[in-house]
């Protein structure tokens, strides 16, 4: 029987997609002949996914998980909405969210042990590709903690047990007991969820956001004649309200609809007794970022009918 080698299972995992110990058992049967083993593949169904991976997948499920003071998100991407309601690739995003708990990268992620399968997670996700029969992708995770204090998740149009469409992780720094903690938390998720803050702050904001706004502004007040001393007025006050707009502390609270979160988290502080802080959030929403296929249904039929 020939050897099989780590180069021959590298080869045959290149040319069908397929998994790992996939392509080593095919290997095996096959006496190490990469041709028949792509073809034993084939008949596996195992060998399917290679075909799928230039299609684009950008619905799918956002993931998230929490153990204490940290927390992890995901995004894994599928063809369509129908995938997302199934059972198989929700708990597959599930399980992902919190295995990421524990790797440093999505690289780590990828290449760990997927529970109960003896597959790698990337070998899992090429095996539901050869299953479900859609093109999927593990796109992206982060990570947020907090030394004390709790971190909360919160997911909006929720399909399962932490997965759907938006997913938020908020962290809040206290010594303050953590189950009223975990409430505020999540309200303050909830709001994120909402409004899509572009930072904690304005000291977090990205400086090129504020000098793009600034010129923006500026440019729009010259068309219309204005001298530059008014020019630069206005562009305090419209930086002031793009502030209020782009930062999660100087947003109004959408849970009570007056106070700033700032305000927020300062009258909860009073309420608990003790000091408490945003420690910063992460957002995830479905398909941010992916330029979607625009399909004309009417072209298609037309086509379909040789109009």
């Amino acid at each position: 029987m020939a050897q099989i080698t780590a180069a021959l299972v590298k080869e045959l995992r290149e040319l069908s997609g397929a998994g790992m110990m996939d392509c080593k058992k095919a290997l095996s049967e096959t006496d190490g002949e990469i041709e028949a083993a792509v073809d034993w593949l084939r008949t596996k169904g195992l060998a399917a996914a290679a075909k799928k991976a230039g299609r684009v997948a950008a619905e799918g499920l956002v993931g998230v998980a929490v153990d204490g003071g940290n927390g992890a998100i995901v995004e894994v991407n599928s063809e369509t909405d129908f995938v997302a309601r199934n059972e198989t690739f929700q708990g597959f995003v599930a399980s992902v969210a919190k295995l990421a708990l524990n790797v440093a990268d999505m690289d780590a992620l990828k290449t760990c042990a997927y529970p109960g399968t003896g597959r790698t997670v990337g070998e899992e996700l090429t095996h539901l590709i050869s299953t479900i029969g859609e093109n999927m992708s593990l796109r992206r995770m982060d990570k947020i903690s907090v030394a004390e204090g709790v971190v909360a998740p919160y997911v909006h149009n929720a399909s399962g047990e932490g997965v759907g469409k938006i997913g938020v992780l908020v962290a809040i720094k206290s010594r303050a007991a953590a189950e009223p903690l975990i409430a505020f938390a999540k309200q303050i998720a909830m709001h994120v969820a909402a409004t899509n803050p572009a930072s904690l702050s304005r000291d977090d904001l990205d400086p090129a956001l504020i000098e793009r706004e600034k010129a923006v502004i500026g440019d729009q007040a010259r068309e219309s004649g204005r001298p530059e001393e008014i020019i630069a007025k206005m562009i305090e006050g419209r930086i002031r309200k793009y502030y209020e707009e782009v930062c999660l502390m100087e947003q109004t609270f959408v849970i009570d609809g007056e106070n700033k979160v700032a305000k927020a988290v300062e009258l909860k502080a009073k309420e608990l007794g003790a000091e408490l802080a945003v420690g910063g959030f992460i957002r995830f929403g479905l398909g941010e970022g992916i330029d979607k296929k625009e399909d004309d249904f009417a072209a298609e039929v037309a086509a379909a009918a040789g109009a």
